[in-house]
């Protein structure tokens, strides 16, 4: 192994408000790696890093870059120094061309000093070809995928000499294809001497891409060392101080009355002939492949796209739900897959955000009565073990706790029907966990769930019955005891005789 060091973070502390967020932690980083950095959600990888690029300043520790100690007062300081972090939200300007967003604030100039696009536009094309990415340095960022604005991002930090690139949950929005082409993207960087900090929750891609780990647990320094022969469930153990058993509690259930009935649903261009049912008690789960309607079908039921054709019933009653708003009267409730952009308002306090969808549990006479508002967020806190206060701010919690919250605002609704749409996307494995325990409790109530969610081991762990969906059409309804994960796969990619392996 490498034992070329290019980054050491020596006993780094920081504090919030007089709260201890990171302790003594030590992180070590050489030539050429692929370094995993994990932890649950509010562990203080976020922290440790936003410190590396000089966002934050730590209250005790020291770093050494390239064997110089040194103090990095903003994120000019750490690109000068060769260290790049690629955000999950990107750092970019939708509305300008790809050689403008590489470039930004680093514009090449004319003897005239004014910009010069052609020198621009020859040193973007140039990048771009020897990552070999196919993008038109003149097309706007806001015209990209997803996956193509992140590879805008690789190419910034690369056009900024960088020579650590921290990649914050690089693969939470890509398909698989996208995922390959990254995971092909990193092997390649990794070759070219360039160090990598990967922060994941896939424990598939850390143990596929990686050579060390570094575990983070409550701010603290758990674990450093080489991800060959460390086992997984160890890993996991380091990660949340207990060991896991009961990832997928969910039992079966004699599933009772039909709650959502759906029927011949159909929307130009995006799904045809749609047919399920979901009764109480039970969780049925879309599964699919990116593109094959699951999102547009929910969607469609929730009443935020119009359906072409088809009819939606709740408990034996046709309904139109022309927008959410309806949706909502006739007791269907949706957690999105963007909770930040479409479940949370990020400014208001844990207790707004909670109540949101309830508030008129806390009016009498006319008035809101606060006492009723804070004795009801304060049961969800409990009950969903948000780590947050009643008036702390949403945007400073933990993807983990933001998503309790999305759920605990579903949950106060009290729905005949609740949609989750990515329930556990970018979620630690400890908070993952009682998500799963949350979603089996209500079940167990009589609640009936429907789930969309691209995770294999969720899909089967946690469905009473799978519903597979290749662009647009429906494939096959599974009962649990039929589905593995090789026939789910099979269907998801349009095969009509599936081969038993």
């Amino acid at each position: 192994m490498n034992n070329n060091v290019v980054l050491q973070m020596r006993h780094i502390a920081m504090k919030f408000d007089g709260v201890q967020v990171l302790d003594d932690v030590n992180f070590t980083l050489r030539s050429g790696e692929v370094q995993a950095l994990v932890g649950e959600n509010g562990a203080g990888k976020s922290t440790l890093m936003k410190i590396l690029i000089g966002m934050h300043q730590p209250t005790a520790g020291e770093i050494e870059c390239k064997g110089n100690v040194v103090r990095f007062r903003n994120i000019k300081d750490s690109q000068a120094n060769g260290i790049s972090m690629i955000f999950q939200e990107f750092n970019q300007v939708k509305h300008l061309t790809v050689m403008e967003n590489i470039y930004l604030g680093r514009e090449p100039l004319t003897k005239a000093g004014l910009m010069d696009y052609k020198a621009m536009f020859k040193q973007s094309k140039q990048l771009l070809e020897s990552m070999g990415v196919e993008i038109s340095p003149n097309m706007y960022v806001r015209e990209l995928t997803v996956a193509k604005q992140q590879l805008v991002e690789i190419a910034k930090a690369l056009s900024n000499k960088a020579e650590i690139l921290i990649m914050d949950e690089p693969t939470s929005a890509l398909s698989n294809k996208e995922i390959e082409h990254l995971m092909n993207m990193i092997g390649m960087l990794k070759r070219a001497g360039k160090s990598i900090i990967f922060i994941s929750h896939k424990l598939e891609e850390i143990y596929r891409i990686c050579d060390y780990v570094t575990v983070l647990r409550d701010g603290k320094h758990i674990y450093s060392g080489l991800l060959n022969g460390l086992d997984e469930k160890d890993l996991i153990k380091m990660m949340v101080d207990r060991e896991i058993t009961e990832m997928y509690p969910k039992e079966k259930v004699n599933a009772k009355d039909i709650v959502l009935e759906v029927k011949g649903l159909a929307r130009n261009h995006e799904f045809q002939n749609i047919n399920f049912e979901v009764r109480e008690g039970e969780i049925l789960g879309l599964a699919g492949l990116m593109g094959a309607g699951r999102t547009e079908v929910i969607e469609t039921i929730m009443g935020i796209r119009k359906a072409d054709s088809g009819e939606i019933f709740i408990r034996g009653k046709r309904i139109r739900n022309r927008l959410a708003a309806d949706a909502i009267k006739n007791g269907i409730l949706m957690a999105p897959e963007d909770r930040k952009k479409n479940g949370l308002v990020l400014k208001l306090t844990v207790k707004d955000n909670l109540l949101m969808s309830a508030l008129r549990k806390c009016v009498k006479a006319g008035y809101i009565r606060h006492n009723l508002e804070k004795q009801y967020a304060e049961y969800y806190i409990k009950e969903l073990n948000i780590r947050g206060t009643l008036n702390q701010i949403c945007s400073t919690l933990s993807g983990g706790n933001q998503q309790k919250i999305v759920l605990g605002r579903v949950l106060n609704a009290d729905p005949d029907l609740i949609i989750l749409d990515e329930p556990t996307r970018g979620i630690d494995v400890k908070t993952k966990s009682e998500i799963h325990k949350l979603m089996s409790d209500l079940a167990k109530r009589g609640k009936a769930i429907l789930m969309v969610s691209s995770e294999m081991g969720e899909i089967l762990g946690m469905s009473d019955r799978i519903v597979v969906l290749h662009e647009g059409e429906q494939m096959i309804t599974l009962k649990r005891e039929e589905a593995d994960a090789n026939i789910i796969m099979q269907y998801a990619m349009g095969k009509k005789e599936v081969l038993v392996v």
